[in-house]
Parts: C-alpha cells; sequence; structure tokens
C-alpha cells in the first residue's frame, strides 16, 4: 500500500516537444482512484547520471515512484542502466524476460533487443497470467516504457498492491459566482479545514456554470463540513448543482477540469 507518489517522465523526445506526454494525465487519475497522493512530477532528458540522481531524490522522499520511457532496444533507452546506478547496482540478465523477448521476435531478436532484459540485480518482476510482460521493480520505484499503450496494459496489474487504506472524497459544486465572489469564502474554508484539498477552476466553454469547485480528502465528515462551511458562509456564492462521490475503485479519478 502507498500514501504518496512521484512520476519521472525520462525523453528527450518529450522536452522537445516532439512527443506529447500521455502517461502523467493517466497515472495521476489511476492514483487518485486508489487513494493515492501524487506529490511530485519530475521530467528530465535521456541522461544516466542526471536520471539516478532524480531517482534517489523522488524514492527518499516518497512511498512510491514511477518512471517513464527510456526502456527499449536502441541506444538513448537508458533507464534500467540509470535506475541500478541509483541503486548500486549491477545490471544482470532476467532469463524471463529474455524468453518473452525471443518468444515474441523468434529469429528476428536481436542484441539490441536483449537488452531490454538487463534489469537492476534483485529487482522484483510484477506480473500476473492477463499481462505476462512484467514490470520492473527495484525496491519502491517502478519502471514503465514511455509508450502509452502499453503502460496502460501494465499498470492494472499493480492497483492492489498500491491502493491506500482509505479512498478519496469528492464532492464538486458548480456555481455562476465568478473568483473574486468566492475567494474569501474559499480561503476561509481552507483555513478552516486543512485536511481537505479545494480547488476553484473556471468554465470557459459552457453558460451553466461560470465555476466548478472540488473539495477531495479521504475524511467524508471533513469533506462534507469543509463543503456546508462554504454554503452557510457563501448564500449565493456557492448556491447550485452538487455533485459528489467517494473515489475508491481503481481506475475511477478525480472530476476533470471543464466536466458538468
Amino acid at each position: 500500500m502507498a500514501s504518496t507518489a512521484a512520476i519521472l517522465v525520462i525523453g528527450n523526445e518529450i522536452l522537445s516537444g516532439k512527443i506529447r506526454d500521455a502517461n502523467v494525465p493517466y497515472l495521476a487519475e489511476e492514483l487518485f482512484g486508489l487513494g493515492v497522493e501524487l506529490h511530485r512530477v519530475v521530467m528530465c532528458r535521456d541522461d544516466v547520471p542526471v536520471i539516478a540522481d532524480e531517482v534517489n531524490l523522488l524514492r527518499a522522499s516518497h512511498d512510491v515512484v514511477f518512471t517513464t520511457g527510456g526502456v527499449g532496444p536502441t541506444h538513448d533507452d537508458v533507464t534500467l542502466e540509470a535506475v541500478a546506478l541509483a541503486f548500486g547496482r549491477q545490471l544482470a540478465r532476467a532469463g524471463d524476460i529474455e524468453r518473452l523477448i525471443r518468444g515474441h521476435f523468434g529469429d528476428r531478436t536481436t542484441e539490441g533487443h536483449l537488452r531490454m532484459a538487463d534489469i537492476p540485480e534483485g529487482a522484483t518482476l510484477v506480473r500476473s497470467g492477463e499481462m505476462p510482460w512484467p514490470t520492473v521493480l527495484v525496491e519502491n520505484v517502478y519502471i514503465f516504457p514511455g509508450v502509452p499503450e502499453i503502460l496502460r496494459m501494465k499498470f492494472p496489474v499493480l492497483r492492489a498492491q498500491l491502493r491506500a487504506d482509505a479512498p478519496f472524497v469528492s464532492r464538486r459544486l458548480f456555481t455562476k459566482a465568478d473568483e473574486f465572489e468566492l475567494a474569501d469564502i474559499l480561503d476561509e474554508a481552507a483555513a478552516a479545514h486543512p485536511e481537505v484539498s479545494i480547488g476553484s477552476y473556471l468554465a470557459w466553454d459552457t453558460s451553466e456554470y461560470a465555476v466548478k469547485l472540488t473539495f477531495d480528502g479521504k475524511d467524508a465528515e471533513a469533506v462534507d463540513a469543509a463543503v456546508a462551511r462554504g454554503r452557510g458562509r457563501g448564500g449565493r456564492a456557492l448556491g447550485g448543482r452538487d455533485r459528489s462521490r467517494e473515489v475508491g475503485e481503481g481506475g475511477v479519478g478525480p472530476p476533470q477540469e471543464g466536466a458538468a
């Protein structure tokens, strides 16, 4: 079980804008649904010492870390090497992964393909019957490829072991008041209930409401109290449609900006 998480996105192509990252939104939504707080996202180049330094910083301050990108057969796929460096370990060829690679590529298998089977010594392979291709886990660091479709096939295997003790509870309010009217009200609610995360999001593409407010936390009574405090103090300001739910099932994420 985990309480806090960080994501390290690796790849020159992300930092140059050649590829648009799709993994962070997916992981953020999944983690929220599991009751895990995503505290930090870092992006870095395909540079072994830089990746190793970032891994060490993140793993020391978060329960779990997810790396995405830099896992493959080409020269710039250096994540496995960098994670090994971060932990002071050597790379060792994993026979299970080598067999999967050879079974998939057959006679076309190259040494470049087999490099993907070289993982940090002592790493754990996390998999299931539905997903035989394993995710490499080194202590609290999960190593994912950068291809979104592959990451999304692999992640569900981890849900049971990542799920936090308590899910998030989310409440959403929609109002036609503007943020200037709401600022003092929300400041008071946030000060009175620091354990509740309160968000305010302007609506640009609808005339039904001007601002969506979200209230997220693990204590349902505290979340409801924050909503009630805002309503009682604000009167009309927080009047509007109320949508609420408990977020505890894997794959069910937080209220999205712009959602009606």
